[in-house]
């Protein structure tokens, strides 16, 4: 098959995203196949109610599927198999609930960028490549190490650089008030008595001119320049030089230097290296949550991947039973379509079809999905009170947590509260430890462990001017090996009886703010 382009339409005809495929094809062309489609399911009165739907012309075919707001349509020639068309169809349907919270025309374009990227990694040059789901999230979330480091050395040595030029400054201002009070001139005032009728002899005849102060030795910002994917000798010594003298300088695998606050609240798992047997469960959970200051939840959802890794042949066709399914509410659980879906719904228990592909072995592989929307701020595992109280001596701020879910136990739990510009904050009390950040203009208060034996903290701290909105957003991180919907495993096994299994369960906070 031929796949010539792949789009997303709104209900209305708005082409949303399109991306090209062949080569061989003009814009002009592309952009009249596209208009065209609108005009060729207009009248078709059953198109939103069919699952999968097809439309030929002369020359193309479109095959497309309603989902809510709009619709998901390839663009194929007419000699192309049909059943691999909807296959590849089915595939683009479910990236787009990969990167996109909902199906309407904002969100779409919002994440029109992530969505092309990721329908790059499905059809290369109109033919599809043998990927699912978790490779194309795998493929397109590689990032560099050696450019984080750059990035960081970078800002490091800008740093430095500033720094020793304002040493630089004040030690020339500093000889020049020396050279003052013991009564000599600057060398350029010595020069404004000289004239046309002046002797050569009392041209030379001048007042002695104050020594010029050394520079600073050593190299500004680090010595040797950077070279991208190097190796770097003094990395580590010139990070050290920099904490001496009191800069506050974040390992890479906690935060990057270039980032904004938000870098800061990048979630860190807490979770131990577990032994990984043969075969291995791991559930990655996350929230997002959007909550008002004067209370009450704007938005919030929580979802969660369920992966099996088995390391033998013998192993690929083993049934997980998992427990807590059938009795938790409100959750939207979504089982892999490879999976046996009549034994799940009576039993909670996810198995191959009796005649579905097993599973590969050495490679994780999504098999359960849940999502859960939030309607209360009670279901949020952590709340946060903050009170800014303006005042003629500045505004006194009082931050307050109360953990709501006690079956959680939170980590590394990280609370980023920004500042106004040019000021710096008195800190009066404080549960746990913070860090006043004076390059990003924040106070992170952060706390290892919040469980029942610390349900509730408060910070409090003032400054002398600003108003209430300079304080917020507050962002907040934190990760937790208890899962936020427990739906974990009971029993793995296979054919000649109970399976030994490894789980490793992770919950983390994706974006959390106080708004």
């Amino acid at each position: 098959m031929v796949l010539i382009a792949a789009c997303i339409f709104a209900k209305s005809g708005k082409a949303l995203v399109a991306r090209q495929f062949v080569n061989d094809m003009t814009r002009a062309r592309l952009e009249g196949l596209l208009d065209a489609f609108p005009k060729l399911i207009g009248n078709e009165k059953e198109a939103a109610t069919r699952q999968h739907t097809f439309v030929e012309t002369d020359s193309v075919r479109y095959v497309y599927h309603p989902l809510d707001n709009i619709y998901v349509v390839l663009v194929t020639t007419k000699n192309s198999n049909i059943l691999e068309d909807l296959e590849t169809l089915r595939l683009f349907s479910r990236v787009i609930p990969e990167y996109c919270r909902s199906n309407d025309e904002k969100e779409i374009l919002a994440h029109d960028f992530d969505l092309i990227f990721a329908f790059d990694e499905v059809v290369t040059l109109g033919y599809r490549e043998s990927v699912n789901l978790a490779q194309i999230r795998t493929f397109t979330e590689m990032d560099s190490h050696e450019e984080r480091v750059f990035m960081q050395i970078k800002e490091a040595q800008e740093k430095a650089a500033k720094q020793a030029m304002a040493e630089k400054a004040k030690e020339l201002k500093r000889a020049q008030k020396e050279a003052l009070s013991r009564g000599l001139k600057p060398s350029y005032q010595s020069s404004t008595g000289i004239s046309s009728s002046s002797t050569p002899s009392a041209a030379a005849v001048s007042e002695p001119v104050a020594p010029r102060p050394a520079a600073p030795k050593g190299p500004i910002g680090g010595g040797k320049a950077l070279k991208l994917g190097g190796k770097t000798t003094n990395e580590d010594d010139f990070l050290n030089t920099l904490r001496q003298q009191g800069q506050s300088i974040a390992p890479v695998e906690k935060a990057s230097l270039s980032g904004g606050p938000s870098s800061l609240t990048a979630p860190v798992s807490s979770a131990p290296r577990v032994k990984r047997e043969a075969v291995h469960v791991r559930t990655d959970e996350k929230i997002n949550a959007r909550v008002s200051r004067d209370g009450g939840l704007e938005s919030g959802e929580v979802v969660a991947t369920v992966s099996l890794s088995v390391a033998t042949p013998d192993l690929n066709n083993v049934a997980i039973q998992m427990s807590n399914a059938a009795t938790i509410s409100g959750v939207q659980l979504q089982v892999h379509p490879n999976l046996d879906k009549k034994e799940w719904q009576t039993s909670s228990i996810l198995k191959v079809k009796p005649n579905g592909k097993p599973y590969p072995v050495n490679s994780d592989v999504g098999i359960l999905k849940w999502k859960q929307v939030l309607a209360e701020e009670d279901q949020l595992p952590i709340s946060l009170n903050c009170w800014p109280q303006e005042s003629s001596d500045g505004v006194q701020v009082n931050i307050e947590y109360t953990l709501q879910r006690e079956d959680i136990t939170l980590q590394n739990v990280r609370i980023v509260i920004p500042l106004p510009t040019a000021t710096s904050p008195i800190v009066g009390e404080c549960e746990g430890a913070y860090e006043y950040m004076k390059t990003k203009n924040v106070i992170v208060w952060s706390m290892p462990v919040i469980d029942t034996s610390n349900p509730s903290g408060s910070l409090e701290f003032s400054v002398p001017n600003g108003h209430a909105d300079h304080f917020f957003p507050v962002s907040v991180a934190f990760s937790s090996q208890n899962l936020f919907v427990p739906i974990t495993v009971q029993e793995v096994s296979s054919g000649s009886g109970p399976v030994v299994y490894s789980l490793e369960t992770n919950f983390n906070s994706d974006h959390f703010e106080i708004v």
